[in-house]
């Protein structure tokens, strides 16, 4: 009979987790109160098949704790609205040239507005209203309690491939809104900044003001988990290396501690040999290891790697307490149940599947007799081929840099760099001034493997993209890895590498030659479309960019294109010099190679050469030229925007920018029936200036794409312009509803998918309710569109 926490039960556990949270829907909430009864009574109970009620208990659980997440979101009849809330600040808030981002947590009392009580909010504090604002903003801290006045919504993100899932991360955070603070002259500080996190920001500050070198802002993430000072190019250089699990406090450094407080333990016993009579100097030592295991993972502000390896550590010093043995297996397996019993949500986030992933192949790969000289390398073999397939799914990227660097990484920064660090920490703790050798010893050691590094991630094979993949493809990857690590004796293992190639080569679904293909990137309020052929690939806009804040041609356009196997553009048209246009465009120069560049003459935007209408161009069979502007047209801004038309036997899109009704009068009196288009990006994100009644009828679309942000202020795309098109016959989609739309003009005729419904999840049934009316099922959807 399977014992109640032996290893079926708890991996039958966590994988009703997985299905619970990877359906788009939950079960009512009566259904999984039921479910968490019956799963526990059958999972305690001496009966076989008791696994199957671990499952049922893990499935129902997971769901109950996804409900109240999503019911603790703001509801909609407070969306947009101004509030005025009370808290303190969670985290370290971190501050920018225009800005300050920081977690609040609203009190919980009969005070504050119902729907925010006890709530955590993702809040942003700009420095737009002015001099008097600065002053308060930078004044912020961590722990600080604040009366505020803020403007709030509920989570939302952007919808795409490669893309990163905002509202996922809200649901896994259990932040229940988001939003920026309004009236700064009105925020009051009620309270002065006092717990862990404000003890952590004091420590920072210390680390920034004693270590004059440029890496202190590396000593702060290695000694305090404070990752507040790396800017873009420093991630960038750490993901081409490999070496982002070590720049903050891992598990293995946790370990480390609590190693040496065992030593120092074991030590103290040893000169007093009469401690014995009270404690065994094992579970002394083993106490010793705990306590400091708990204080590091507090230091570190409790991320994920440091509470799984306090839970091993807890559950060895339990089994030592208890004179009972226990394998390394056992003690994750009990540490993973600890984690998914108080944080269920915590499987939405990478670390999870990474930290445990990790340790789980080490666990059943390497002989624990071995001394860890000689394991080190076996480790990082295993570790580098056991982590690829999720490494590769959840971020689109393997370093293949990342074994080399690490092999010099992981000793010296763990053994020299990170103790001397902690050494600092200690002492600086203990007295004022007291750490700053330390500090600085550690940002020398730092800096003599940093540029190697920095070399390293320069070279243009350090890392490889991948193409987005379903995730089936990744559970063979995972079969292929354990086929590979198996005993050498097993035969067939270059067989194994045949499981790889539907992660590593995915299928990209490229038109075919006389076939194109439309994207329609969810950037918010602005355009980003891809038209790709067999063999060519066209951008068309890029996106707005805010100077020191979102850009979308950083955070949406280029993932979404490497997501899509994209890797060069042959064009980049930039349809006029508006910033929602225009904004991403220099992003995506600097992520990919761009062979020309054309935006209308006279506008802002830095081009190869002016879009002009004329006779156009071919690739594979399709055609493409601008009919607007025309030659020695003015730049007037909008009504100058490049129109371009695409055309292929099997139909035509036309994507117009952002012209207004003159513009497209004279289109229709200049065009006549060449004006007719399958599909049409509908003009100005659909606003009332735009969309004229004869424009629309000369196109004849059958299918019309909006591109605008949820919520937008001005109202795109307008209620009345949607119906226009409607009653002209054709489908109106939006990227506030939809995500990303993929669009395919080919032999089988018109076909669209929409990011939201092909990939469903439990947030996005949320947030098509949200939407409201554009949301709806088109009749010609793709057949076959991947699932999750």
């Amino acid at each position: 009979m399977t014992p109640p926490l032996g290893l079926a039960c708890i991996a039958a556990w966590l994988a009703g987790m997985v299905i619970c949270l990877w359906r788009p829907a939950l079960p009512p909430l009566v259904a999984l109160w039921v479910g968490v009864f019956c799963g526990l009574a059958w999972w305690i109970a001496p009966v076989r098949g008791r696994w199957l009620g671990a499952a049922m208990a893990g499935f129902a659980w997971a769901g109950l704790h996804a409900a109240w997440s999503l019911h603790a979101q703001l509801p909609l009849a407070m969306e947009g609205n101004e509030v005025r809330i009370e808290g303190h600040v969670v985290g370290l808030p971190e501050p920018e040239a225009r800005r300050t981002r920081f977690l609040f947590r609203v009190d919980d009392t009969a005070e504050q507005p119902e729907a925010l009580r006890g709530r955590k909010l993702r809040l942003a504090w700009y420095d737009d209203y002015g001099a008097v604002a600065r002053g308060p903003r930078m004044q912020l801290k961590a722990g600080q309690r604040w009366r505020l006045h803020a403007r709030v919504r509920a989570p939302r993100g952007l919808a795409n491939p490669g893309g990163f899932d905002g509202e996922r991360h809200a649901l896994a955070q259990r932040i229940g809104a988001m939003g920026y603070v309004r009236q700064p002259a009105l925020a009051q500080r009620l309270g002065a900044a006092k717990g862990i996190d404000a003890w952590r920001d004091t420590m920072s500050a210390r680390i920034a003001r004693q270590v004059p070198a440029a890496s202190s802002r590396y000593v702060q993430a290695l000694a305090l988990g404070d990752t507040r000072g790396l800017d873009d190019q420093d991630w960038h250089i750490l993901r081409v290396s490999g070496l982002t699990h070590l720049i903050a406090i891992s598990g293995f450094h946790v370990g480390l501690v609590a190693g040496f407080l065992a030593l120092g333990g074991a030590g103290v016993w040893r000169l007093f040999p009469a401690l014995a009579r009270c404690c065994p100097r094992p579970q002394a030592a083993a106490a010793a290891a705990l306590l400091g295991a708990c204080g590091y993972a507090a230091v570190a502000g409790f991320a994920l790697p440091t509470v799984r390896t306090v839970l091993m550590i807890a559950v060895v010093v339990l089994a030592r307490l208890w004179r009972r043995p226990v394998r390394v297996v056992d003690a994750l397996a009990l540490a993973m149940l600890a984690v998914l019993l108080f944080d269920p949500l915590s499987l939405l986030a990478a670390g999870f599947w990474l930290s445990f992933g990790g340790v789980a192949w080490l666990a059943w790969c390497l002989p624990t007799s071995q001394h860890w000289a000689k394991a080190f390398l076996p480790a990082q073999g295993v570790a580098t081929l056991g982590l690829l397939p999720m490494t590769a799914m959840l971020f689109g990227q393997a370093s293949l840099a990342g074994p080399l660097a690490n092999l010099v990484a992981i000793p010296w920064w763990s053994l020299v760099v990170v103790p001397l660090s902690l050494l600092g920490t200690a002492l600086e703790a203990l007295h004022a001034d007291a750490g700053t050798w330390a500090w600085r010893a550690s940002a020398f050691c730092f800096d003599l493997t940093w540029p190697a590094f920095v070399r390293t991630a320069e070279s243009r094979y350090a890392l490889w993209w991948l193409p987005e993949s379903p995730a089936w493809t990744m559970v063979l990857a995972l079969l292929g890895a354990f086929w590979l690590l198996l005993p050498r004796g097993v035969a067939g293992k270059p067989l194994a590498l045949l499981l790889w190639l539907p992660l590593l080569c995915p299928d990209r679904e490229l038109p075919r030659q006389g076939e194109v293909e439309l994207v329609v990137i969810d950037v918010g309020q602005g355009l980003s479309v891809l038209v790709r052929t067999s063999r060519h690939a066209l951008l068309y806009d890029a996106g707005p960019a805010v100077k020191d804040g979102f850009d979308a041609g950083e955070r949406a356009v280029v993932p979404a294109l490497r997501a899509l196997g994209v890797s060069r553009l042959q064009r980049l048209v930039v349809s006029h010099g508006d910033n929602d246009h225009a904004g991403g465009a220099e992003a995506v120069r600097k992520a990919l190679p761009v062979g020309r560049t054309l935006a209308p003459a006279g506008s802002p935007t830095i081009a190869d050469a002016p879009c002009v209408a004329g006779p156009g161009w071919e690739w594979d069979g399709v055609r493409f030229r601008f009919a607007h502007p025309t030659p020695h047209f003015p730049y007037l801004g909008n009504e100058a925007s490049c129109v371009l038309r695409v055309e292929t036997r099997h139909g035509a899109a036309l994507l117009p920018g952002d012209i207004g009704g003159i513009v497209e009068r004279g289109l229709v009196h200049r065009e006549g029936r060449a004006l007719r288009a399958d599909v049409v990006v509908v003009p100005h994100h659909g606003s009332m200036g735009s969309s004229d009644p004869a424009f629309v009828d000369a196109t004849s679309a059958r299918l019309v794409l909006g591109s605008s942000g949820h919520g937008n202020r001005f109202g795109h795309p307008r209620a009345a312009v949607v119906e226009r098109w409607r009653r002209a016959g054709a489908e109106v989609l939006d990227t506030q509803a939809s995500g990303a739309l993929r669009v395919w003009l080919g032999r089988e005729g018109l076909a669209v998918r929409e990011r939201r419904h092909a990939r469903p999840r439990l947030w996005d049934a949320v947030q098509r309710q949200r939407a409201g009316g554009l949301s709806y099922r088109p009749a010609n959807e793709r057949p076959d569109a991947p699932e999750d």
